[in-house]
């Protein structure tokens, strides 16, 4: 009964041992790597265990590149991995470029993996171009009459920029000045509108693709429509400006005129006052004449038939002209 637990029990210990031994070292893996051609020790792999490293994530994508008669080591896998690469994307774009007859080194790959960008998205633009729609661009010709356009741009991926070279947003933004250019510069809507493909050879020719992850084929024009008469309602609202500024004017030229108004008639107020005053002043003043001897009687009285006769004469005056003007009516 002892020794059938005990055979029991080292059965287990033994189980157990060689569990975390193939979990550990990965013999099938290994056994799968040399079926397929990959001469890889078992070493390596337990020193992959030991570096963090998963061997499938190595071993894997290497066993695809030897399949596709693509020469790399695994050092090199291990190492983009490492990096925080992403190893099997990087072989299949690598295996996708030498079907394609793309020169493409692992380096290279590498490095657009790296970068942020999709290095097998990249090789499949290469040989199948990507059309990229523009937003409507608004543009106005140089009659005032808005026109809105559509474009399609046809690239393929330039991998030789693809590391430090602009994106989609660069090529959209330079067609979308393109366009506002070529229709800036345009006599009239109508040219545009006989005309699109102007726009294109236009906007192809100005080389916009430099600086860029891309290689721009061709630029057609999807869509042109007219909008809105952009000169006149520039030219209806300059005319509403100036009215307003002319009123303003006006209405600061009217102040004045009533301000001077006013000062005037404050004006002829005060010398009303000063010549009643002045006039008061006239009674006084010949009273003193006549105490002090320096006027006499006679002067008096000639000085009073004086300004009855001058009252009289403007009496006079007056009745002949309400005369002449009763009868004119």
């Amino acid at each position: 009964m002892d020794s059938i637990v005990y055979v029991f029990l080292l059965a287990v210990i033994i189980i157990i041992a060689l569990s975390v031994f193939l979990s550990f070292v990965p013999i099938m893996l290994w056994v799968s790597a040399l079926a397929s051609g990959v001469r890889i020790g078992i070493i390596t792999l337990v020193a992959m265990r030991l570096r963090r490293v998963t061997p499938s994530r190595i071993v894997n994508p290497m066993i695809k590149a030897t399949k596709a008669g693509i020469d790399i080591s695994i050092n090199q896998l291990e190492s983009h991995f490492l990096a925080g690469g992403n190893v099997d994307r990087v072989v299949n774009a690598l295996i996708a470029a030498h079907r394609a007859d793309i020169p493409l080194p692992f380096e290279r790959a590498a490095a657009i993996d790296l970068a942020g960008r999709d290095v097998l998205q990249a090789v499949q633009m290469s040989v199948n171009p990507r059309v990229i729609e523009t937003p409507t661009v608004s543009a106005v010709a140089k009659n005032g009459i808005e026109v809105k356009v559509i474009a399609r741009v046809t690239v393929r991926a330039n991998i030789e920029r693809l590391v430090g070279g602009a994106g989609e947003e660069t090529i959209i933004a330079r067609v979308g000045e393109g366009i506002v250019t070529t229709v800036g510069s345009s006599e009239s809507h109508k040219d545009v509108l006989e005309n699109p493909d102007m726009i294109s050879r236009t906007v192809l020719s100005k080389g916009l693709d430099a600086g860029t992850a891309f290689e721009i084929l061709s630029i057609d024009i999807a869509d042109v429509d007219v909008g809105k008469n952009i000169g006149a309602y520039l030219q209806t609202e300059q005319a509403e400006a100036d009215k307003r500024i002319a009123q303003a004017k006006a209405e600061e030229r009217r102040a004045m005129a009533v301000a001077q108004e006013q000062e005037m008639k404050a004006l002829v107020v005060e010398m009303k006052a000063k010549v009643v005053e002045s006039e008061s002043q006239v009674p006084l003043a010949m009273a003193e004449a006549l105490r002090n001897g320096k006027l006499g009687v006679m002067d008096y009285m000639n000085l009073k038939n004086i300004d009855a006769d001058t009252q009289m004469r403007s009496s006079l005056g007056k009745m002949n002209d309400d005369g002449k003007n009763s009868d004119r009516e």
